[in-house]
């Protein structure tokens, strides 16, 4: 971690988080994972029910977590850099559901 890059800026760090989702299942994933998190939070927001706050941690890490352990077989750049990778986890699923971004980078 001491020999890591130090990322000044979200455009700084999209390259690497992008480089550490090439797997087509990760970014699947991911794209559930981060779509659940939304749905849970928007829930809430609704019915005040705390059980859907409880919940968006296991949605977003549980989804994303497989995704790199069993399918892209890294660690998880949250892991160093948890801000920049959250705010990037979601906006790769909005730059995947507009068709910015390819579920399958490796095509």
């Amino acid at each position: 971690m001491a020999n890591s890059p130090k990322y000044k800026s979200l455009r700084e760090f999209y390259p690497f988080y992008l480089s550490e989702h090439q797997d087509y299942t990760c970014r699947v994933l991911h794209f559930i994972g981060t779509g659940l998190v939304l749905l849970s939070f928007i829930s809430f927001w609704f019915t005040f029910n705390y059980w859907f706050l409880i919940a968006i941690p296991f949605l977003g890490y549980g989804f994303a977590w497989v995704g790199h352990f069993f399918f892209e077989q890294n660690k998880p750049a949250t892991f160093q850099y948890p801000g920049y990778s959250l705010a990037r986890d979601f906006i790769m699923f909005f730059d995947l559901l507009k068709g910015k971004e390819s579920f399958n980078p490796r095509k």
